[in-house]
């Protein structure tokens, strides 16, 4: 299937995401994200450069790695090269590289802990495929493990749950603790420590946006909905990505937060101290870093006296928050235990729904015709609500309040086994376009099916980073850069909010 591509007479191919690609050896040997300089590496007390001795510091680190975290050593151990998930990355059904299958990305790093922590790897490295870890092997290992997601679809049809997120994870740490690190993902990092959110926002600049927010909103609907910062004694601290205080379609979702909050009647506030949900660590495998990141906002939650803490759009930011908060930087104790710690948005908004508080006219939202992209993050290592799959059933059904017409996307490229949007992992930054638009093919393919055979105009995301990538490559495989909303941006269309004047009527 083509299509035409919006800025040339050239067309985009979308072969069918469940087909083998040809095999391309090398294709994307020259993708790979810039280094990160020394002022960015020393930040977050790493080298700033490669050290002298990184090869006996890369395997002693890798030693430490599989000695403290026993899933990366069975991971390690037991790949047996069945060939199940081949096909299952995105990014080699995109580019045809064949160090995209999950299987001989992984022996990049397989090969050199065979070599140094196997009896057979030592003594007779050529039958067990060890390698030295020598720079033709540390260059791949930087280019092909950050041409990897960590969006885990390949776990989902290996026979023995093998996390490839978690060895990229190992790897990138590896790098990081020689001098090689990324520079995207570390610069983010070093802007959360510094001002508190990957933006670089300083407080008061965050106040005017969220004030200007307000009186937008006002104009709109008649209602003075508020965005309150740093409010002592509110009920609810919101931890949501800072993308959503600048950019469309992530700001239309805080907006819509807002609204629902104003409706339920919620007393709740934002954080200047802990002004970002999302935690980057996880992309480079630190999970001390995680658990600073994560302090801020406990610390937060605490000064601020907050009862319960809900976390807005953000795939990785619920991973993290759901998977590893609370052992990173709890225990929560302090927080009102009638209430899931951490919560997320779209189960508060649920459950509004379901009680009456919030009312939704869905007819506000009938110039479109959705679709839902289930985030890898969310959809394969997280949970919402007391149901198994409430991660899949939650957000259509708020989707479903919010709008009469919706359609899935085929069920192989749905719920636990989604398609990446192709940006996430620390990959969302422009020296790796190309590999993204790649990658985000298959997603690409399954959209436009329902595009063909149900008229859907828009797809929504509850995920920051699908939203930026989408808002990028859509455009590139001929749809409007504007097909991709924010969940809550549906339901800010949709409800139905009482002004000052009819309040006081009723």
């Amino acid at each position: 299937m083509d299509v035409q591509h919006p800025f040339s007479d050239e067309t985009t191919e979308l072969p069918d995401p469940t087909e083998m690609p040809d095999i391309k050896v090398g294709a994307m040997a020259a993708s790979k994200p810039y280094v990160a300089p020394c002022t960015i590496q020393e930040a977050l007390n790493y080298p700033g450069e490669l050290v002298e001795n990184w090869q006996e510091k890369a395997v002693a680190k890798l030693g430490d790695l599989v000695g403290r975290y026993r899933s990366l050593k069975v991971f390690l151990d037991s790949c047996v090269k069945c060939g199940a998930c081949t096909d299952k990355c995105h990014y080699f059904l995109g580019t045809g590289d064949p160090k995209n299958m999950p299987v001989a990305r992984q022996d990049l790093l397989r090969k050199v802990y065979r070599r140094n922590f196997t009896l057979a790897g030592k003594y007779a490295p050529w039958l067990v495929g060890a390698v030295d870890l020598t720079e033709e092997v540390l260059d791949d290992w930087y280019t092909y493990f950050h041409q990897c997601s960590q969006c885990r679809r390949c776990s989902v049809f290996c026979p023995y749950g093998i996390d490839t997120a978690e060895i990229s994870m190992a790897a990138r740490e590896i790098m990081d603790h020689i001098g090689k690190g990324q520079k995207y993902s570390n610069e983010i990092i070093g802007k959360v420590f510094k001002i508190g959110n990957n933006l670089g926002l300083p407080p008061k600049a965050l106040k005017a946006t969220l004030e200007g927010l307000e009186e937008e909103i006002e104009e709109e609907t008649g209602a003075p909905v508020k965005l309150p910062l740093d409010e002592q004694g509110a009920d609810i601290l919101l931890v949501t990505p800072s993308a959503d205080f600048f950019a469309s379609p992530h700001m239309e979702g805080l907006i819509g937060y807002a609204k629902v909050f104003h409706a339920a009647g919620a007393k709740w506030t934002l954080s200047s101290h802990a002004s970002e949900a999302a935690n980057f660590a996880m992309f480079i495998g630190s999970y001390e870093t995680m658990r600073e990141i994560s302090l801020r906002i406990r610390k937060a939650a605490m000064d601020l006296g907050v009862k319960r803490i809900i976390f807005g759009e953000c795939g990785h930011a619920w991973r993290v928050a759901y998977s590893f908060m609370n052992t990173l930087a709890g225990p929560f104790d302090f927080l009102d235990p009638k209430y899931p710690v951490p919560q997320h948005i779209l189960e508060f908004t649920e459950e509004q729904i379901a009680n009456g508080t919030v009312k939704l006219d869905k007819s506000k939202n009938d110039h479109m015709t959705l679709t839902f992209h289930d985030s890898c993050n969310v959809a394969r290592a997280s949970r919402m609500g007391p149901k198994p799959g409430g991660q899949f059933d939650i957000p259509r059904a708020v989707i479903k309040a919010s709008v009469n017409n919706y359609h899935d996307m085929a069920d192989e490229t749905i719920k636990e086994k989604t398609f990446c949007c192709g940006g996430g992992g620390g990959l969302l930054t422009d020296e790796l376009l190309d590999l993204r638009k790649k990658g985000a093919m298959p997603r690409m393919r399954a959209l436009k099916e329902v595009e063909v055979n149900h008229g859907v105009t828009h797809m929504a995301a509850i995920c920051a980073i699908c939203k930026a990538q989408f808002s990028k490559v859509l455009p590139e495989y001929g749809f409007d850069r504007e097909a991709i909303v924010s969940v809550h941006q549906l339901v800010s269309n949709a409800i139905i909010l009482d002004k000052p004047n009819e309040a006081e009527a009723d």
